[in-house]
């Protein structure tokens, strides 16, 4: 008997013909139309993707603060009640359980909204991280289903087509919104490199939103999609940018960890060895001279000596040439250093490049 779950627009994507895949336990849709085509709408126009498989959990208690600060990377001290933070949970070793959103709601209540293939394992460990603080930890995630509306007009599409005005929503923030008998968190956040929001809310809500927004022209776009959009504005991927064998240095997320702050985090000594000793490898982006796609797991050489791994690769639909993101080992991560990648028994040639493979469309603040 198959254990596969379906969230509450599973029958809406049927209806649209999406072509429907096993993700993280559950039927996602990965593409409606052609990867290209949603792409092309979040970046020019707006899409909307169905993200209700990813898992949420609540911590509350008078010492909620203090133990996120204990498990999570990034500060969370001096951070307002209606902030959103991203950062990671870490092992003492310094590699990855998961990154993360923490959403402040005040200092004894937060919502944590961690990766779908990671929920059960992220909920186990955060509890297993409570000895000797007064807090709850409950795993929430069958109670809320997830929209994220992506693109330059979504702003436009959310105030034109629910009468929600979130013009003064700054860059990764939330506020709590009625729509109807419906009550909505909505977050100025998103997974794609352009303005958004990510709308959570209860099943009903999220099927009514669905509709409102399909016959309001937003776009739906699927997984495929989401992957090759997060790429092109390097943002990393739950097992393949980070995870249980990569550290956050490594993967170019220092600005994401307090190392220079007093506070003490799960993890933060064995970043510190990391970073007196000198890193063996970073993550870098890779480019090829050749028409070929890198994908994830290929190899990397230089000279017939194998010297890292591709992380996420594609003929990228924006800057229509092959590139991707690679673990590589130093000294050869330097910029402009000839590389190449072995793709079905072919060395295909390419270089070292920076990470920054489009500017980010995010909405600065007082926009």
């Amino acid at each position: 008997m198959s254990d596969i779950k379906y969230t509450c627009l599973f029958d809406e994507h049927v209806k649209l013909n999406a072509k429907m895949e096993d993700f993280a336990g559950f039927s996602m849709p990965i593409v409606y139309d052609t990867i290209k085509n949603e792409h092309n709408a979040v970046r020019q126009a707006v899409g909307m993707f169905d993200v209700s498989h990813m898992g949420e959990f609540a911590v509350k208690g008078k010492d909620a603060t203090a133990f996120i600060d204990h498990i999570f990377c990034n500060y969370i001290l001096d951070k307002e009640p209606g902030s959103v933070t991203y950062g990671m949970l870490l092992y003492e070793n310094g590699t990855i359980v998961d990154d993360l959103l923490v959403y402040k709601m005040n200092d004894e209540e937060y919502f944590l909204v961690v990766n779908a293939s990671n929920v059960g394992k992220d909920y186990n460990w955060v509890v297993e991280q409570t000895e000797g603080f007064d807090v709850t930890v409950s795993n929430q995630s069958d109670e809320f289903s997830e929209i994220a509306i992506q693109g330059p007009l979504a702003e436009t599409k959310m105030k034109e087509l629910l009468g929600i005005d979130l013009s003064t929503l700054e860059f990764f923030h939330f506020g709590t919104y009625e729509f109807g008998p419906f009550q909505l968190l909505i977050s100025r956040t998103g997974y794609t490199g352009e303005d958004g929001f990510e709308i959570y809310a209860s099943a009903d809500a999220t099927k009514t939103l669905w509709s409102i927004f399909l016959e309001g022209g937003v776009i739906p776009c699927g997984l495929g999609a989401r992957d090759t959009l997060r790429f092109e504005a390097s943002l990393p991927l739950y097992g393949h940018e980070i995870s249980d064998a990569i550290t956050p240095l490594e993967a170019g997320f220092k600005i994401f960890t307090k190392l220079d702050s007093d506070n003490e985090f799960i993890g933060k000594k064995a970043l510190l060895k990391q970073q007196e000793e000198g890193l063996t490898r970073r993550l870098v982006g890779i480019e090829l001279t050749q028409l070929a796609i890198p994908r994830a797991a290929y190899g990397v050489y230089i000279d017939e000596e194998w010297v890292g791994f591709v992380t996420t690769g594609y003929l990228s639909i924006s800057l229509n040439k092959p590139i991707a993101l690679a673990m590589i080992n130093r000294p050869y991560t330097k910029k402009d250093t000839k590389i190449e990648v072995k793709i079905r028994n072919k060395m295909i040639p390419g270089f070292v490049r920076d990470k920054k493979f489009l500017t980010k469309n995010y909405k600065s603040k007082g926009a």
